[in-house]
């Protein structure tokens, strides 16, 4: 972008900013106290805190992200905490989507709510992006931005399809960021999985000229636009979804959800004797 767009840039957790002038807006935003969990921090806020800051984004905000960490992630962040800490510090926004996380908080006396990154894409695609302004998405393919098209009407989404790999071709999370800049946006949907979109999100904030939010939501679309099918709502609120999609796809999910995700229980239960100790 050749233009120069007077931002208003991400501060860090903890800050009040209410008595700051935001160009005619109410800002009801204050960063909580985060809680560090398992590796790293959350933010205690509920679903419906997380959308109202999402909805409180404008471009004339400079550019920061969302992460979502759940099961998988906290136990890729105890393997490699030297690529995962990092995104994930750098972070504007960190809500746990796991309800197995929020169980195992819970029981460590934090008070952390269950922020499902599929849950809050849904929302702001039903009831948040208008028809005509435009829209990122990052990942996915041409079936789904299709698919988004078609259920809600959107005339103006700007896709970029990065390849696979993107972990290790620092020049296509360069490329990636660059197209962030190019296309002013609300809202960024950065769908190319962990550690990926985490790595893309931090490139664009750290290039210094890009707008919006970006949310770092996984197969968020996927389930959207109906290519994967959740598990119904009582699955969800037992903690069963791993189950429902262990069961759907266990060709590809079952050392994911039977071997890998189990230790996230040993990682917990180490994180508890650190804290007494």
């Amino acid at each position: 972008m050749s233009a120069v767009r007077k931002t208003l840039s991400p501060q860090p957790r903890g800050t009040d900013r209410r008595a700051e002038p935001r160009q005619g807006q109410l800002d009801w935003r204050v960063n909580p106290r985060s809680y560090d969990f398992v590796g790293t921090h959350f933010d205690p806020i509920t679903p419906m805190q997380t959308l109202t800051r999402c909805k409180w984004i404008t471009t004339q905000h400079g550019f920061r992200y969302i992460v979502t960490p759940n099961v998988d992630h906290i136990v890729r962040l105890t393997k490699e905490p030297e690529v995962f800490k990092p995104l994930y510090d750098s972070a504007w926004i960190s809500v746990c989507d796991s309800r197995i996380l929020e169980l195992l908080a819970n029981f460590s006396g934090l008070p952390l709510k269950a922020v499902p990154g599929s849950d809050l894409t849904a929302q702001l695609f039903d009831n948040v992006i208008e028809r005509d302004e435009p829209v990122n998405v990052i990942g996915a393919d041409a079936e789904i931005i299709a698919g988004l098209k078609a259920r809600y009407g959107l005339t103006n989404i700007n896709h970029h399809e990065p390849p696979m790999g993107m972990r290790n071709k620092p020049e296509a999370i360069a490329e990636t960021a660059q197209f962030i800049a190019d296309h002013p946006a609300r809202y960024t949907f950065i769908c190319v999985g962990s550690p990926q979109q985490e790595m893309v999100a931090k490139a664009a904030l750290e290039r210094g000229d890009c707008v919006g939010l970006g949310l770092c939501v996984g197969a968020s679309l996927e389930f959207l636009t109906g290519r994967i099918k959740r598990a119904p709502k009582w699955m969800q609120n037992a903690r069963l979804e791993w189950l429902f999609r262990l069961a759907s796809e266990p060709g590809r999910l079952w050392k994911r959800y039977l071997v890998e995700g189990p230790k996230v229980f040993l990682i917990w239960l180490k994180w508890s004797l650190r804290k007494k100790g």
